[in-house]
């Protein structure tokens, strides 16, 4: 299991970003802004929105894909996969 994983999940402007992907898959960064803008309150630049979308690829949480001259921002929660394996989630409860 990489670190990069629970760091990037670790912010809670990180776990907003993928709560609006998951909402609403493939947004550009403009639309990013704007609904954090707009939904949460949250006024970080367009510059801070970007390193937290990098740093939410590098962990294999979003995925990226060009067109034209727009980049539209995918959520993949197949990473997330590693932490139910490592510590299920419906297991049995223990005998006294």
């Amino acid at each position: 299991m990489d670190g990069n994983l629970f760091k990037a999940i670790g912010d809670a402007t990180r776990r907003t970003i993928l709560d609006e992907l998951t909402e609403k898959d493939g947004q550009t960064l403009f639309e990013i802004c704007g609904r954090l803008t707009m939904k949460h309150g949250l006024t970080s630049s367009r510059q801070a929105i970007s390193q937290h979308l990098a740093m939410l690829e590098q962990a294999g949480l979003v995925r990226t894909r060009r067109q034209g001259r727009y980049k539209f921002h995918h959520i993949d929660t197949g990473p997330l996969r590693s932490i139910v394996e490592r510590w299920p989630i419906d297991r049995e409860e223990p005998n006294p």
